[in-house]
């Protein structure tokens, strides 16, 4: 596709800046109607409640139909006329705008990545890690980070530090003795992946920032299931995939950067997206803001979907998707205790996700929920049950009634 370079950054602006407010193309209006059997009246929009009991979110998680709108409006629009570089990178703007809201931030301060993985790998490249530096995680973090940092361990002679948990938890004070003037990077789950644990983030920044520490978080298990205040927590950057709890597809991931960051991460990739003005003989000033971090095209067909995606959230509305779901997943874990089954999941913990240990066969507990036509995962001994908006209490209760047998 060739565009006069001016032309194609004005238009760019133009368009990101009109549809900032605007829903994403293909996007419908929410029809709630809700009722005690699906209290948020969303149940509708979900085909797969139609046909089984879905408590596996946290894995992958269902779209609704307005979600499939948006993504065929898009591949209609692609079939049957020209696209424009400048149209498509409108919608980009308006989805910046979108996650800015949910994670209360500034639009300058999102980029649009590939994966959640990604994000991270960016902070670690981005920082300048030495020899002698060490990063900080705790060990119900996601297998990405140790992949991660082991390699850097071995190729620029780092340190990784991991902070066991104490009974499916993690504090502010169980990370203190890991902390000290060489570390350079505190990284969190914000909601565990393992156990659903959700972490208190401020006092974790707070001793991040005392010691001069970037701190990161990996939200793919948390934007969506409950409000995000970036600020409030101080989070210095994270990153969010959009095929759980954001209710879209795979390969654009949301990436948050505070404004007071950006110059201190220094970029490891180049293209032509990221260039803000174009110079003579092929000299080029880049972007300043987290748009910066959008190096290369994108899955622009998935950033449509995220824009519906976040569109049905903020009219269903988190908060109550938190207190909706936060309140089967305690009715989970209050039957799984009764049931007299060992939780990997703390006391008290408010988010969606619950993980009981198992002894049984992976083979047989896989059997026993097939055959009741609820999905969850099983793996490692464990079983993580995940609620999401569209989960019922009956639902719950279905599931209560597998695990009794596997007691």
């Amino acid at each position: 596709m060739s565009i006069d370079r001016r032309s194609f950054v004005a238009t760019a602006a133009a368009l990101a800046a009109s549809a900032a407010g605007a829903p994403p193309p293909g996007a419908m209006p929410v029809p709630f109607s809700p009722g005690a059997d699906d209290p948020l009246g969303v149940r509708a929009d979900f085909p797969i409640t139609q046909s089984r009991a879905y408590l596996n979110s946290a894995y992958i998680a269902p779209v609704p139909r307005q979600v499939v709108a948006a993504g065929t409006a898009f591949l209609e629009a692609k079939a049957q006329r020209p696209l424009e570089v400048g149209e498509l990178l409108g919608a980009d703007g308006a989805v910046r705008a979108q996650f800015a809201r949910l994670v209360n931030a500034s639009p300058d301060e999102i980029g649009l990545l590939f994966s959640t993985a990604e994000g991270e790998n960016v902070i670690a490249q981005g920082v300048g890690l030495v020899a002698g530096d060490n990063v900080v995680v705790d060990e119900l973090h996601y297998p990405t980070e140790f992949v991660l940092y082991r390699a850097l361990e071995a190729s620029r002679g780092i340190e990784l530090r991991i902070v066991p948990h104490r009974n499916g938890a993690v504090a502010a004070s169980d990370f203190e003795p890991y902390v000290d003037a060489r570390t350079r990077i505190v990284s969190v789950a914000w909601v565990s992946h393992q156990n659903g644990f959700r972490h208190d983030m401020r006092p974790i920044a707070d001793l991040a920032h005392a010691h001069g520490a970037v701190f990161y978080a990996d939200a793919v298990q948390a934007v969506g299931m409950f409000p995000i205040d970036v600020e409030a927590a101080g989070v210095d950057a994270l990153c969010a995939g959009s095929y759980k709890w954001m209710l879209a597809g795979f390969g654009v991931a949301p990436f948050y950067i505070r404004r007071e960051l950006l110059d201190r991460i220094h970029l490891d990739r180049y293209g032509e997206f990221q260039i803000d003005r174009e110079l003579p003989d092929h000299h080029y000033t880049l972007d300043t803001t987290a748009r910066k971090f959008d190096y290369c095209t994108r899955a622009f067909g998935v950033v449509r979907q995220l824009g519906a995606g976040l569109s049905y959230l903020e009219t269903v509305g988190v908060a109550r998707i938190e207190q909706h779901t936060v309140g089967l997943a305690q009715r989970l874990y209050d039957g799984l205790t009764r049931q007299g089954h060992r939780l990997f999941t703390p006391p008290g913990n408010r988010s969606s996700i619950v993980t009981m240990y198992t002894t049984r066969p992976a083979a047989e507990v896989q059997a026993a929920f097939r055959a009741a036509n609820v999905d969850v995962t099983v793996r490692d001994g464990q079983v993580r049950i995940a609620a999401a908006l569209f989960n019922t209490a009956d639902e719950v209760d279905r599931c209560l009634e597998v695990t009794r047998r596997l007691t």
